[in-house]
């Protein structure tokens, strides 16, 4: 598939199977266990394509893209054609992807081409969150046509904060689906290169928001693009650009689709009739699927 060949550094990253990596994998029954039995974690040194570099050190591993489409759809019952621009998650070492309380980061790369970020210092996050406030609502009767909850854009979890001197971007959006009283986190970080913007999109709970933002600094450290790909290497009049900015990126005026809002936004046509869930129920729902009871 164009644009997520992943290329592993030689001798750098480490694959196991999921019976030796997760310390949980005997706690689920026989469909739980045929689940995890699919997927690959890796850790170490990860490179993707278009110079992309992780270093997950010793408290995250990597799901490649096919691996990271089995749980976002089979295991989270996301849509698939949410999934077609996944180069892969990546989780905390201690959970593994069907566990209580697991959060997990969806990556990507959007090749929209060099970002100005002239416009960050001016940027009223007040009025901006307004306007995409506006733009969620809008779409709403599109989704409810298309069987899904409405979404209601409640506010900032975190407002947005861009490093100036690493070009990393990053903020959080609170959402309510439908008449769900538990409400979604959308925590979004991106990291601006040469030829466009790698994203790391949180799929968790706002319950989860300190565990979040504790590991945010880890996170940040995570990825960083190889020579040739950094930001500072753009080449003015040579290079591509980017027709929006830092406030475009947080609306995601560059986004064709929508992409993962939240894994609440789940449409479990399998079992013939479309399911949705918040999030905080989400997590039962898995659990009893995979577990000895629900084997």
């Amino acid at each position: 598939m164009l644009g997520l060949t992943l290329m592993l550094s030689a001798g750098s990253a480490l694959a196991e199977t999921s019976a030796e990596f997760f310390k949980s994998y005997q706690d689920y029954g026989d469909t739980g266990k045929e689940f995890l039995d699919k997927i690959e974690p890796k850790t170490g040194a990860i490179d993707l394509a278009d110079g992309v570099h992780l270093e997950l050190k010793d408290k995250f591993y990597f799901l490649d893209h096919d691996d990271a489409v089995q749980v976002l759809t089979e295991g989270w019952g996301n849509p698939a054609d949410t999934t077609v621009e996944t180069l892969g998650m990546i989780f905390p070492k201690d959970y593994d992807p069907l566990a209580d309380g697991t959060w997990g980061i969806e990556l990507r790369h959007e090749k929209i081409g060099y970002v100005d970020d002239l416009d960050a210092a001016t940027i009223d996050y007040s009025d901006l969150l307004s306007t995409m406030q506006s733009d969620t609502n809008a779409r709403n009767e599109e989704r409810v046509k298309e069987g899904f909850s409405p979404v209601t854009l409640v506010g900032w979890a975190s407002p947005p904060t861009y490093d100036t001197v690493n070009k990393r971007l990053h903020w959080a959006k609170e959402l309510q689906f439908g008449e769900a009283t538990s409400r979604t986190l959308n925590y979004d970080v991106r990291f601006l290169g040469r030829e466009g913007v790698f994203v790391m999109s949180y799929i968790a709970t706002m319950d989860q928001l300190p565990e979040i933002k504790q590991s945010l600094g880890e996170v940040l450290n995570l990825a960083s693009f190889a020579e040739g790909k950094r930001y500072a290497d753009y080449l003015p009049g040579v290079d591509s650009a980017a027709t929006i900015g830092i406030g475009g990126l947080i609306a995601g005026k560059a986004a064709i689709k929508t992409g993962l809002l939240a894994v609440a936004l789940v449409a479990l046509k399998k079992f013939g009739f479309v399911l949705l869930l918040p999030l905080i129920g989400l997590w039962r729902f898995v659990r009893s699927k995979f577990s000895r009871n629900g084997a």
